[in-house]
């Protein structure tokens, strides 16, 4: 089994920027992707970036393209999400999850591995 743990997230500044980690232990696999995803009160939870762990190819929501950036270091088993030039309607509260291969990463369905979420607050 997989067990993932998100840290990072906090309250910014509108025009600031947070770094969001997600932290893998247990058994892992190569061939695994990992995405972040995120839900707001009221909306349902959307997709905002997915990383392969071996290969690095990488995949991003509209709505976070240029600002978010997201990597990966496979020695220290964590994933990292680096959020660039925050505005307001990007606070929600953030998962990391994970999945074999590295098709449909933009939808839920496919991952069978939950962190806890960590809170993201952009104040205007």
């Amino acid at each position: 089994q997989v067990q993932l743990v998100e840290s990072g997230g906090g309250l910014v500044q509108a025009g600031g920027s947070l770094r969001l980690s997600c932290a893998a232990s247990g058994r892992t696999f190569s061939d695994y992707a990992v995405g972040w995803f995120r839900q707001a009160p009221g909306k349902e939870r959307e997709f905002v970036a997915a990383i392969s762990w071996s290969g690095g190819s990488t995949y991003y929501a509209d709505s976070v393209k240029g600002r978010f950036t997201i990597s990966r270091d496979n020695a220290k088993r964590t994933v990292y999400l680096q959020m660039n030039s925050l505005k307001p309607e990007d606070t929600a509260v953030y998962y990391c999850a994970a999945k074999t291969g590295f098709s449909a990463v933009a939808k839920t369905l496919g991952y069978d591995y939950w962190g806890q979420g960590t809170q993201v607050t952009v104040s205007s």
